[in-house]
């Protein structure tokens, strides 16, 4: 009888969980459904149109001005994406195979691991500042190549169980991490720029580089396990040995391209003018100060995240355990599904707000209030509720904020190249992995002291603040290469109502947007001198109260050029003033005349 049993057909669902490895259901579950996500996700984006690939008739006869065709120089374009994206990839993949590995290998030296890892942070917050005027300086081609030639030693070095050779692996660790996400970004997004390719054609290149890092990802955790099963713990750093030099040769055949254009070379340039002048960049710019603190505040959200996950699910002992590389491979696959989003999503919103200009901007808005509320689930949770209870909304809210990633690391690369000038693309990339480093050791610290309730509420609002900061980029109506002073921006997010103070430069009573009228100026705006010098406007005394959204319209309008025209207007209107005045008197003075009767 036991084997007329055994002959009953299996179920389409028996077949396929006997062909999965012997995981819990609700792994398998999560697998399969983010499997079938995925492909909707591709079969839709299969029908979407890139605008890369749109042009109007007023678009073509410009490009034909320029003596190439829309189609001509969108094949062009094509040709060089691939280039940029085949280094890209396989860099990446080389990047995932060392990572994924790389904490088992340090277990079975029995080395200090922690002190492996924050000696990593810490080398690349200190070299990050001067790093980024190296790579303008010298070129972002060459310093693509010196990063392969450091991952090539520092994997070399992981066959070696000595703390002390470890140690100074993680110290170049640090250096080649800031080159890698500083000059392969900087030279994609000059060159681009170089070629004469319209700036929205950026977007699918970033886009594609998303999709294709959570891709890699995925790949690289299989053939990590095939290399590890074959030669050991070393197994994938000597495969990321091998790719590093496939992408390295793959390099060569690129231009070279620099942080400043032939004439500031000839001119004599220095280093020290590069590294300061990215420095002072960011002081007076408040949209590149933004951007960076931006970019410092979730990615050190996500950083933090990274190190919370699998101890949160661990800990929540679900039925089965917990087969890592089976969430890990869907948090990928949401990463993957993001990047493929993003293109329709910007679309989608450009449609609705009627104006591609600020679509990145509410795009990048949307994808970190998402992820401070994914955050904010594990943090009410673990907080409120037993463990047991929550560990579904736990591992969805996880998936989200992959999804999140997914989508704002495109749109972290279109905004880069908006706000950030070419020329300090990589200074500017590396000053503000300072503080990304700084808010990444804070987090590995806060999860050994902290609840982990209270390490997400912290990651939720890391996000949050970031969306308020990107928000009142979203809602500037001016030029994004505009200058502009970073600190009035600072104070205003800070505190977000500012009380009289005779400190802060002068906002007029009532100014906004839509009722300033320059040639009106209000009371408030007034000079005053220092050592008969005339100095800026200040707050007059009585200033009432002044919004977040009239200091930040108020302090973009104030440029010095600006200021100087609304000194001349002043000069003018008291000049006409003054001029009625003796019209007036000398008329006063004749009716004396005439009706005196002597």
């Amino acid at each position: 009888m036991g084997f007329s049993n055994s002959t009953y057909p299996m179920s389409s669902n028996d077949m396929l969980t006997s062909l999965l490895p012997e995981w819990p259901a609700w792994a398998i579950n999560l697998l399969l459904a983010m499997t079938g996500a995925l492909t909707v996700t591709l079969l839709m984006n299969y029908f979407y149109t890139p605008d890369d690939e749109k042009a109007s008739a007023k678009e073509k006869s410009v490009l034909k001005s320029t003596n190439k065709t829309h189609e001509a120089l969108h094949t062009e374009f094509n040709s060089f994406r691939k280039s940029y994206l085949s280094v890209y990839l396989v860099i990446m993949l080389a990047d995932w195979m060392q990572g994924t590995h790389m904490y088992t290998l340090y277990l079975s030296y029995d080395v200090n691991i922690s002190a492996l890892f924050l000696t990593g942070f810490l080398s690349g917050a200190i070299f990050a500042p001067f790093l980024g005027s190296l790579v303008d300086k010298f070129g972002r081609k060459r310093s693509c190549i010196v990063y392969c030639v450091l991952e090539i030693i520092i994997n070399w070095l992981e066959h070696y169980s000595s703390f002390e050779i470890l140690l100074l692996g993680r110290v170049l660790g640090g250096i080649s991490t800031n080159l890698l996400f500083s000059a392969f970004e900087s030279w994609m997004a000059t060159e681009h720029r170089k070629k004469g390719f319209p700036d929205e054609w950026m977007a699918r290149t970033y886009s594609e580089c998303s999709i294709g890092n959570g891709a890699t990802a995925i790949l690289a955790g299989v053939i990590a396990q095939v290399l590890e099963d074959w030669r050991g713990h070393i197994g994938p750093f000597q495969g990321a040995i091998a790719l590093t030099m496939l992408a390295l040769l793959l390099i060569l055949r690129w231009d070279e391209n620099y942080g400043e254009t032939k004439d500031a070379k000839e001119e004599g340039s220095s280093l020290y003018r590069q590294f300061t002048d990215g420095w002072k960049l960011v002081a007076s710019d408040s949209r590149v100060f933004r951007i960076g603190l931006v970019q410092a505040l979730s990615e050190g959200g996500v950083y933090t995240f990274v190190f919370m996950w699998v101890p949160t699910l661990l800990g929540m002992n679900p039925p089965g355990g917990v087969p890592t590389g089976c969430v890990f491979s869907a948090m990928m696959m949401a990463i993957t599904i993001g990047g493929i989003v993003f293109q329709p999503l910007e679309h989608f919103i450009g449609t609705a707000l009627k104006t591609k200009a600020k679509a990145t901007d509410w795009s990048a808005v949307f994808s970190y209030i998402m992820a401070s509320l994914s955050m904010s689930v594990p943090a009410l949770c673990l907080c409120c509720s037993p463990a047991e209870t929550c560990f579904d909304k736990i591992l969805l809210s996880f998936i989200v904020i992959e999804f999140c990633v997914g989508l704002s690391s495109p749109i972290g690369g279109v905004l880069r190249s908006k706000y950030v000038p070419d020329a300090y693309q990589g200074a500017i990339m590396n000053i503000f992995r300072l503080p990304l480093n700084a808010v990444v050791v804070s987090g590995t610290h806060a999860t050994d002291v902290l609840p982990q309730y209270q390490v997400y509420g912290i990651v939720s609002i890391l996000f949050l603040t970031a969306a308020a900061i990107q928000a009142t980029l979203a809602i500037d109506n001016r030029d994004a290469r505009k200058k502009v002073d970073a600190w009035p921006m600072l104070v205003a997010t800070v505190f977000p109502i500012l009380p009289k103070r005779r400190w802060l430069r002068e906002i007029p009573n009532g100014f906004s947007h839509s009722t300033a009228d320059a040639s009106t100026p209000s009371r408030a705006q007034f000079k005053r001198t220092s050592k008969g010098k005339d100095v800026q406007p200040y707050f007059a005394t009585e200033l009432k109260f002044c919004s977040v959204l009239d200091v930040f319209d108020y302090a973009y309008q104030s440029t010095c050029a600006e200021m100087e025209q609304m000194q001349e207007r002043h000069a003018a209107a008291k000049a006409k003033i003054d001029l009625q005045v003796k019209e007036r008197h000398a008329a006063k003075v004749n009716l004396e005349i005439i009706g005196d009767p002597t």
